[in-house]
């Protein structure tokens, strides 16, 4: 049986999680592969709305078996404790699989990059301070801590104190902040062992027994496909590869196991922290769309800065994915307008640029141009079927549809569960 690919589309917080629940149910394994606490995805069951941050959305389908796949930064008090808040309210956690290979956050980790992102002061890139960055340069710099290690103390004591060696120089020596003790570390994170290993397990080996054995594998990304690290506005990025080339590396699934990869769209653009964006709005319908679609992030509180649809933005989705289909979300919060905007290229020097331009000088000065839509005013979160739309809603998805580069299976009408038109049906 093939797996399937959920990633972001955009810059993040597009509804992933709203996506993966409306699968949940048929599919038997849902890996988040990238990313760490830094990320959340909000889904709403009855009247009960679950905030995620490190967990799989898939958690919440009683018969699905969610996994934190190796390309994930771990920080295991923030896990521990969401384990802790969905047990209270009633969700089975214990078939959650860790994989041995994942990589821990420390504290270390979220004290550089509070210090170093206040560092940078105008320049900063926006991160959340949750230590991300710093634990994936470890990683690649191969001094990382993995979750293994917290089974083998010696280890993992060898392992802090060659890695606060150099972290303790430079926050004392340049940041003006005090050292970090390796005892300190290495008695909080050798508490974490037994309470985690239950969990712990060979992922990539389980995942591959399970294709194999014919059951269906949902790879979940975290941000988005303009937040990877290698694709997206550097260095107003993640630190790691939410499109689909890293859902391979993050899951320990090679790309010939997977049959479809979806991008989750919103009806308009959102992002979180600096860097370009082009349709970003400053006045009041900029404020309503933020008001109306509740624009807060999850995991920061941030608010998020709004603007009307990118057509270049999900064309260059489509290509870097390699994108079979798109869920379009949030296309409730569009009621009332009279006209809605669409960029679908951009005037740089004076020039029309139908992609997204290669540049980042150039992307950073790319005015939208755009194309107006006749809006509606009727209700519409109640709509099952793409006919229950009002006219001029069907003529939007359509529209967005033909300039986007992948079809519309799917539209998102409102938080809930039920909430969804399905167009095409993804499995």
């Amino acid at each position: 049986m093939p797996a399937l690919v959920l990633l972001g589309a955009q810059w993040g917080d597009e509804g992933k999680g709203k996506a993966t629940d409306l699968l949940g149910d048929r599919v038997d394994y849902v890996v988040r592969y990238q990313g760490g606490n830094n990320a959340g995805h909000t889904v709403v069951i009855g009247d009960q709305k679950y905030a995620l941050h490190l967990l799989p959305s898939g958690i919440l389908s009683p018969n699905v078996i969610p996994v934190i796949g190796n390309g994930v930064v771990i920080d295991p008090g923030v896990l521990l404790e969401e384990i802790r808040g969905l047990n209270e309210r009633g969700i089975d956690t214990s078939k959650l699989l860790i994989s041995t290979n994942a990589h821990l956050i420390t504290p270390y980790h979220r004290t550089i990059d509070k210090v170093s992102e206040r560092f940078l002061g105008k320049s900063k890139i926006g991160t959340t301070g949750r230590g991300i960055g710093p634990a994936y340069a470890d990683k690649i710099n191969r001094i990382g801590i993995r979750v293994q290690d917290l089974f083998d103390p010696s280890i993992l004591r060898q392992k802090l104190e060659g890695a606060l060696r150099d972290k303790n120089q430079i926050l004392i020596k340049v940041f003006n902040r005090k050292n970090i003790e390796v005892d300190e570390v290495l008695d909080e994170y050798l508490t974490y062992a037994d309470i985690l290993r239950p969990y712990v397990a060979d992922t990539v080996l389980i995942l591959d027994q399970a294709l194999k054995a014919g059951k269906r594998v949902l790879l979940e990304g975290s941000q988005g496909t303009l937040l990877d690290v290698d694709h997206g506005t550097y260095p107003f990025v993640t630190s790691s590869n939410p499109t689909a080339g890293g859902a391979c590396t993050g899951s320990g699934i090679g790309p010939t196991k997977i049959e479809k990869v979806i991008g989750i769209v919103k009806a308009y653009t959102t992002r979180v922290g600096s860097g370009p964006f082009p349709t970003e709005l400053f006045d009041e319908d900029g404020e309503a769309l933020r008001r109306i679609g509740g624009e807060i992030g999850v995991t920061t509180g941030r608010a998020r800065r709004c603007g009307w649809y990118d057509a270049p933005i999900a064309r260059y989705a489509v290509r870097v994915n390699g994108l079979t289909d798109f869920f379009l979300t949030k296309l409730d919060v569009l009621t009332g307008w009279e006209k809605i905007p669409v960029c679908v290229a951009y005037e740089i020097d004076g020039k029309r640029v139908e992609e997204l331009p290669a540049s980042q000088s150039d992307f950073h000065h790319a005015k939208p141009i755009y194309e107006y839509l006749p809006g509606w005013t009727e209700d519409i979160s109640a709509a099952r079927k793409l006919s229950d739309l009002p006219k001029n809603a069907q003529d939007y998805v359509a529209f967005l549809e033909k300039i986007s580069g992948a079809p519309m299976s799917a539209i998102g009408v409102g938080p809930g569960r039920d909430q969804t038109i399905v167009v095409k049906d993804f499995i």
